[in-house]
């Protein structure tokens, strides 16, 4: 029998507590803060540019998820954001067997698209394994995807996911992990087919993550109004807009191609709607709204 690696945790102790009961209260924290999905504090009020958008705001049912959106900053800053996409995919029915998480490669690391394979992940809630028969049959559907372990090596954009994973769900799931250094228009449409086509001829009940935080550093303000234009066209489903967009805009989207790869697979499986669970910025949590980093939480349902 071949003996698996262990990807360990790069950031534990830095974006996320290392020992798992601490952790554990982490991100119930995050559940219950007043920006997350069980908060009981103050009401938030609308954020500014968002306004139109906030009757999708809400607790989703989750019984016809096909995916989700979910930041990556350190949970102190996005985790009560990302609770709300969690929240709805832990109301999902059958849960997922198999879950393919992409995301930026954050340092330019290895191959410009790169999955993993004979490994489990490690984070301090236990391990995670890599379902390596599917990754294969990706790469060999895609085209594109490499197998490569160190374009994984450092970055945190997949790694905080799953702790959230691991408290939403007790049963056993496996994982395709894909980060990409690669994120133009042709990259995110071939990858998203052949992540459908993947999804299409499998018997697993398979929910698609795309990691991602938005605009960086910019006003409170400004954020804002380009997250919120970029939003629309995610919620539209519409590829082309969503890139027109990102380029007229400018964008700082760091998993911009992560989106467009899971809004093609979930179009193509079946989404006919996107919501909104939650937006904010760094500036909602720390009150400084000088230089913020927008964060939501989006779902694709059928």
């Amino acid at each position: 029998m071949r003996r698996l690696r262990v990807r360990r945790p790069a950031v534990a102790g830095i974006f996320y507590p290392a020992e798992s009961d601490k952790l554990l209260n982490a991100i119930d924290e995050c559940f219950h803060h007043p920006l997350g999905p069980l908060g009981r504090g103050v009401e938030v009020q609308p954020t500014k540019g968002l306004e139109h958008k906030v009757e999708h705001e809400g607790k989703g049912d989750g019984r016809n998820m096909i995916a989700i959106v979910s930041p990556h900053a350190a949970y102190m800053y996005s985790g009560a954001v990302a609770a709300h996409a969690y929240h709805a995919a832990s109301l999902l029915r059958p849960r997922p067997d198999l879950i393919i998480l992409l995301g930026p490669n954050h340092y330019g690391l290895g191959s410009a698209i790169a999955t993993m394979v004979d490994c489990y992940w490690e984070t301090p809630l236990g391990k995670v394994k890599v379902n390596s028969d599917e990754a294969r049959r990706l790469v060999r559907l895609s085209g594109i995807l490499d197998i490569d372990d160190y374009a994984h090596s450092k970055d945190h954009c997949l790694e905080v996911q799953l702790p959230m994973l691991q408290y939403i769900y007790k049963h056993q799931f496996s994982i395709i992990p894909i980060v990409l250094w690669m994120q133009d228009k042709d990259t995110a449409n071939d990858l998203g087919n052949a992540i459908a086509e993947l999804v299409e001829s499998s018997s697993m009940d398979v929910l698609l993550i795309a990691s991602s935080d938005l605009t960086h550093y910019e006003s409170h303000d400004e954020a804002c109004r380009k997250d919120g234009e970029l939003i629309k066209t995610i919620l539209a489903l519409d590829l082309a807009k969503y890139y027109t967009v990102l380029e007229r805009l400018d964008v700082s989207a760091c998993g911009y191609g992560a989106i467009g790869a899971v809004m093609v697979a979930a179009k193509r499986l079946g989404a006919t709607s996107a919501r909104l669970l939650k937006y904010a910025t760094s500036g909602d949590v720390t009150g400084d709204k000088s230089a913020v980093v927008g964060y939501a939480s989006i779902e694709f349902t059928d």
